[in-house]
């Protein structure tokens, strides 16, 4: 098998094991993260009504386009004021299979920092 077959194998193997144990509801939606080589996304969801309720990305006009932890820290304090805006103060963190490190540790540490309690 391939390398990067096998990479991907494992992260989703890793994203099933934590998506049978958060759930987003509306006191508390979950906030997905995905990390692709050139951008950052991150969204908060409501599992029960299946919506999405804030979004964040490096894609965005507004923020950095790259892939460095700046540009993810940068869509961390975004994420976190949308959210802010709709009303939501805690989430459920899914780091969607990406070890927590880099980019999604410093997307994380900003969204806590933007008052995101999780």
């Amino acid at each position: 098998m391939e390398k990067n077959k096998l990479k991907t194998l494992r992260r989703t193997r890793r994203k099933t094991g934590i998506r049978k144990r958060i759930f987003g509801s509306p006191e508390q939606p979950r906030l997905s993260i995905f990390r692709s080589s050139k951008h950052v996304y991150a969204q908060v969801i409501d599992d029960f009504a299946g919506k999405t309720l804030a979004e964040a990305s490096t894609v965005s006009a507004k923020l950095e386009k790259g892939c460095t932890t700046e540009a993810a820290a940068e869509v961390g304090k975004a994420i976190a004021e949308k959210a802010k805006a709709a009303g939501i103060e805690t989430v459920a963190f899914d780091r969607n299979g990406f070890r927590y490190h880099g980019r999604v540790k410093a997307l994380a540490d900003a969204a806590r920092e933007g008052g995101l309690k999780f």
